[in-house]
């Protein structure tokens, strides 16, 4: 039976291959000095290793903690949706990844990095002029200096019917403030006093008129969407992001849409691939936003 090998260490190996040859007349079992230099040395490049080892990983975790916060900070920034107010175009569930890019205000970054201007039709993501902590994501719709007005759902810029072709109307009671916009009847008290005022301002012939520097705000699921109508303009210092990219998608229950009823059919095997189909919708992941 051959002897079984063994895998010497790094520590034996420079023993062995540094070992002083034994002496004649030396009898067998004697224990013979080994040279301190060997030791010595060994301890040495372990503890070389050691010291510049750790210093090296945490440089290169704190690059990776500067890249990323850079990214977060000045690029992209990933979001969710948690409303139904841009249904169709999003949905309860979407992950968004944002570009901060984009749309930030000019400056000495704007010969850096590629701004952009803010156009109608856009989808982008500021503070909400109620609550700056909160963000929210609406489209574009008034732009400064515009004259807009709103007749049955019909949005009117300048006097021409806007063409929205994503816009959603999902059944509601009847609203005359959102049949009928700008009026000069209080009829919804979910109108923001301080924008009412300033509504009643901004009104000319029976059209708003968006002061400099402003922007109107609407939801694509128009008759569920709290937004420009309801707090007023957005000012371009809050608007920071474009979403780029619908980067996953949780299937989530729209309040709006009918729900089937359930019934009391027992489940089978099968039923646990459908369960992985409908945990997410996969048809939207990498679905770029417009």
């Amino acid at each position: 039976m051959s002897a079984t090998p063994t895998v010497q260490t790094d520590a034996a190996q420079i023993a062995e291959a540094e070992r002083v040859p034994v002496p004649s007349g030396v009898a067998a079992g004697q224990q013979v000095p080994v040279r301190s230099e060997v030791r010595s040395e060994f301890r040495h490049d372990v503890r070389h290793e050691m010291q510049h080892g750790v210093p090296e990983a945490a440089s290169s975790l704190l690059r990776t903690i500067i890249v990323a916060l850079f990214v977060l900070t000045f690029l992209a920034q990933p979001m969710v949706i948690p409303s139904e107010s841009m249904e169709r175009t999003l949905l309860v569930g979407d992950f968004l990844l944002v570009n901060r890019s984009a749309l930030a205000p000019g400056g000495i970054w704007e010969r850096i990095l590629p701004y952009s201007h803010i156009e109608r039709g856009d989808i982008v993501t500021f503070r909400s002029p109620g609550i700056p902590q909160e963000f929210l994501v609406k489209r574009v719709i008034g732009l400064p200096g515009d004259r807009l007005r709103i007749e049955n759902g019909q949005v009117l810029v300048n006097g021409a019917p806007l063409n929205e072709p994503y816009v959603a109307f999902e059944p509601i009671a009847d609203n005359p403030y959102l049949d009928r916009f700008p009026t000069q009847v209080y009829s919804d008290p979910s109108v923001r006093p301080d924008w009412w005022r300033q509504l009643q301002q901004d009104t000319r012939n029976g059209e708003l008129v968006i002061p400099p520097n402003k922007y109107f705000m609407l939801g694509d699921n128009r008759n569920h969407s709290t937004d420009s109508r309801f707090w007023g303009y957005v000012d371009r210092s809050q608007i920071f992001a474009r979403p780029l990219v619908i980067y996953f998608s949780l299937t989530r229950p729209s309040r709006y849409d009918v729900q089937q009823a359930l019934d009391d059919r027992l489940g089978h095997e099968s039923d646990i691939s459908a369960h992985i189909k409908g945990f997410a919708r996969w048809k939207r992941i990498f679905h770029v936003v417009h």
